[in-house]
């Protein structure tokens, strides 16, 4: 069996074999990546759970907005290998539109891209950041916290991780639930059933968390509406 985590990994196992059980966790479409034949009838060697993805890009522009409401341009940075890169822009750039709000698209696919990506930010006037769930951006939230500060960028991940190691603010699908979704498929499988009999799930759970000791280093002030939103605060 194969256990994949994000869309690349995912559309990589299953272009590997056509025989062994994959149970993916992923955002995107997975019948539009050709992962599976339906979301009900999978079809194939092939299931798992879809996170909430580009769902929530309409709610996570319409946060930071109120958290940075003089902003007039937002930042989107994208890792432009991901296959969800396009879909994922075009929801972001149709949720600025709809507030009347100007859209940056910041790419950066590698580690040597990433400085230069914040720095673009900064040059272009942009005042807040939100980053795309990507498997090679979310493995940095260390790294991307030490640039939003360095640069003074007000920055929401899809992650919690990223705000538990010192950025912003994250608001986006539970990792933890997509795993465990995908952990009950595993042992299903090993008892025997297929995955073409498993429908793939869809997560439901999401997250909004805020870093009360970055704001400030920020220079950033939470309003009280949205510290009332969140799931959690870290002190």
């Amino acid at each position: 069996m194969l256990v994949a985590g994000g869309i690349t990994a995912a559309v990589a196992a299953k272009g590997a074999t056509a025989t062994i059980p994959i149970v993916f966790y992923t955002g995107g479409d997975p019948v539009k990546l050709g992962l599976v034949g339906s979301l009900n009838k999978p079809g194939g060697n092939a299931t798992g759970a879809v996170q909430l993805g580009k769902q929530l890009v309409a709610k996570q522009f319409e946060l930071l907005h109120d958290l940075m409401p003089k902003a007039h341009a937002i930042a989107f940075l994208v890792n432009p290998m991901n296959a969800a890169t396009d879909d994922e822009t075009d929801e972001m750039e149709m949720a600025a539109r709809a507030i009347g709000r100007k859209l940056l698209v910041v790419r950066a696919g590698s580690e040597d891209d990433l400085a230069g990506a914040f720095a673009s930010v900064v040059r272009e006037g942009a005042g807040a950041l939100i980053l795309q769930s990507d498997p090679f951006l979310n493995s940095r939230p260390g790294r991307l916290a030490v640039l939003s500060a360095r640069y003074g960028i007000p920055t929401m991940s899809p992650l919690r991780e990223y705000p538990a190691a010192g950025g912003l603010m994250s608001y986006g699908a539970s990792l933890a639930e997509a795993v465990h979704l995908a952990g009950v498929y595993c042992g299903r499988i090993l008892k025997g059933e297929r995955p073409a009999n498993l429908p793939v799930q869809q997560g439901t759970k999401v997250e909004l968390v805020i870093n009360l000791g970055t704001a400030k280093t920020l220079g950033v002030e939470i309003p009280p509406t949205l510290l009332a939103r969140a799931d959690e605060v870290i002190e």
